[in-house]
């Protein structure tokens, strides 16, 4: 069942179709170990011709209570003044550097940028605030990189809702940072959203998906009350926060959380970019491959932050 009249963009439906075909979806397992099998050759899968580069290397950012994994893109032509932290998605339970890879280059050469993609903490086994601490770490150690940089946190899904509670971080203990690129952001674990009932069986992403990531990731009722996990908990409470892009599509299970985030952001005096896929669905960013609605979108969600650093 989809939200309202609308259909999914062609192109995708048939990409869709043949995952589905496939047994790739649904995206949950009973078994996480599968489940990260599955998501990882799927990502791997779909991500398409990888983007060139000019320089690729990994480092180790040492945390406060653990160590964080990076890899840093450089781009192959002109480099602009801008650093990317990049946090994958996977509902806080799937995903890694390889699976994020396709992303983070194309995020790297589409804004001459450098890219710090992090290998955060992944739930069951390091559930909030694990990941979103990881993530504010590589952001301070990103930081320091280029300190002239304009600085950025940004993901998709799961990760863009680790971007914009780490952009909480931020704001009240440092780094300065420029902006958020928030891509179809988790930000609501009650899922109370009626895109969640209009959108429940996809396509792509599901609410049984959304019910099992969010069990993983804050198991225990007391977790969903903290910000940097739920900003939407604290609406009045984003003043500060810095200028966001916050992209959503018309399809997704996670569109109204999207839309009331961008809202609440507003409503604090933030400066916002909201660009809305018609047509599309969760996940698009992932699926240039398979469709031209789906890539001119996430070009249109990427040329949104240039214009918002820019102005």
């Amino acid at each position: 069942m989809t939200d309202g009249a609308s259909t999914i963009d062609p192109e995708l439906a048939a990409a869709i179709s043949r995952l589905e075909t496939d047994g790739w979806l649904p995206l949950w397992r009973d078994d996480v170990a599968e489940a990260r099998r599955n998501y990882r050759e799927l990502a791997l899968i779909r991500r398409g011709d990888a983007a060139a580069v000019g320089a690729v290397h990994d480092d180790v950012v040492t945390g406060p209570d653990a160590d964080v994994a990076v890899r840093i893109y450089e781009p192959a032509g002109e480099q602009r003044a801008i650093t990317v932290v990049w946090l994958h998605g996977g509902g806080w339970v799937l995903g890694d550097l390889d699976t994020a890879d396709g992303a983070a280059r194309r995020v790297c050469t589409h804004l001459g940028a450098t890219v710090v993609s992090v290998d955060y903490r992944l739930a069951p086994e390091h559930p909030h605030p694990a990941p979103v601490t990881d993530a504010h770490t590589a952001l301070r150690w990103a930081a320091t990189l280029r300190p002239s940089d304009r600085l950025v946190i940004g993901g998709d899904s799961a990760g863009a809702g680790l971007a914009a509670g780490a952009a909480l971080l931020a704001r009240d203990w440092g780094p300065r940072l420029d902006a958020q690129l928030l891509l179809y952001p988790g930000l609501d674990p009650a899922m109370g959203s009626p895109s969640i009932d209009g959108n429940a069986d996809g396509p792509f992403l599901t609410r049984a998906d959304l019910a099992w990531f969010w069990g993983h990731y804050a198991p225990e009722p007391g977790l969903r009350d903290d910000p940097a996990l739920a900003p939407l908990t604290d609406p009045e409470g984003l003043d500060g926060v810095a200028p966001a892009v916050v992209a959503t599509a018309e399809l997704d299970p996670l569109r109204d959380e999207g839309r009331a985030y961008a809202d609440a952001l507003e409503a604090a005096g933030v400066a916002v970019r909201r660009p809305e896929g018609a047509h599309l669905v969760h996940g698009y960013f992932g699926l240039a491959a398979a469709s031209a609605a789906a890539r001119a979108e996430g070009d249109r969600a990427l040329d949104a932050l240039a214009e918002l650093l820019a102005a």
